[in-house]
């Protein structure tokens, strides 16, 4: 009677999954597989100033990827969010060890501090940092009155700040789910490690460092994604001198208006990010397998 009493709870509950997940499947094509069809779409038409898009079929939208522009400002993209991720890890991790060892009042403060930059707006932060930097903000006039430089230093404009803007923007995305991994961490294999003749680096490097990949490729997906597009940051601290694939796709659409174009490097974009985020499951599954052996 039991037996028949759970089957039938089981046929049930499969039957009411579907109604349950509808929203979810109904919200996806309406605001991501619709769009994503309508970009693609558009990437193939011709591209009109008057009217937008005239209905003609084209692949010169494509062809035009090959140009060494084109190709200088995608190798430009493609390092700016390596050398950015690379940066927010070596900074973020050793951050998110160390507040991972705080007692719990001090642990939940500089939580408090890394979380607080997500309660203000992006763009006065970079404002901030434009202040800061300028030819008579604060870091100049302390190095001038220090004595440390003749001159101003021109810190702006270039690119090395708009690393730095980046970095500083997208640096909580790459602490919080390194911090995460931590927290999981079970303390009793790094004492084993420690019981059995390794030192404080060699446990690190063959323990922490290992059982914590998960979070470290997750907080490198979150920080190289946003920062292929973070196209208003190249603009205000790079200037003209820095343009990345988000300052072109910008460009496309409200000076050139050419937005079967713009679709084209939109793809290219989201190719970027998914072809980073294959590489992050291949490697995590490897991981993850290689933990259960």
């Amino acid at each position: 009677m039991s037996r028949r009493r759970k089957g039938t709870a089981t046929v049930s509950g499969r039957r009411g999954l579907p109604a349950a997940v509808a929203p979810m499947y109904i919200w996806t094509a309406l605001f991501v597989l619709l769009p994503l069809l309508y970009i693609v779409a558009i990437s193939f038409l011709t591209p009109d100033k008057a009217a937008g898009v005239l209905p003609v079929f084209t692949l010169e939208n494509y062809k035009r990827l090959a140009d060494p522009i084109m190709l200088d400002v995608f190798l430009r993209s493609i390092r700016l969010a390596l050398e950015t991720t690379l940066l927010t890890l070596l900074i973020g991790y050793p951050f998110a060890y160390c507040m991972s060892r705080l007692r719990d009042k001090t642990k939940n403060l500089v939580m408090l501090l890394v979380v607080i930059p997500f309660w203000t707006n992006s763009l006065l932060r970079t404002y901030g940092w434009i202040i800061l930097l300028r030819g008579n903000g604060v870091v100049n006039t302390l190095l001038t009155g220090w004595g440390v430089t003749d001159q101003p230093l021109s810190l702006l404009f270039n690119y090395g700040a708009t690393l730095l803007g980046m970095a500083y923007s997208l640096i909580p995305f790459m602490i919080l789910p390194a911090y995460s991994s931590l927290e999981k961490l079970d303390r009793s294999a790094v004492e084993a490690a420690r019981d059995l003749g390794a030192g404080k680096v060699r446990a690190f490097f063959t323990v922490t460092l290992p059982l914590t990949l998960p979070g470290i490729l997750s907080g490198c997906v979150l920080v190289f994604v946003p920062s292929t597009g973070m196209f208003f940051i190249s603009d205000l601290m790079g200037g003209a001198k820095v343009s990345m694939l988000g300052n072109l796709i910008n460009e496309q659409v409200h000076t050139a208006r050419n937005l079967p174009f713009a679709a084209v490097l939109s793809l290219v974009m989201l190719a970027m990010a998914l072809l980073f985020i294959l590489i992050y499951r291949k490697a995590t599954g490897e991981s993850e397998l290689e933990g259960m052996v």
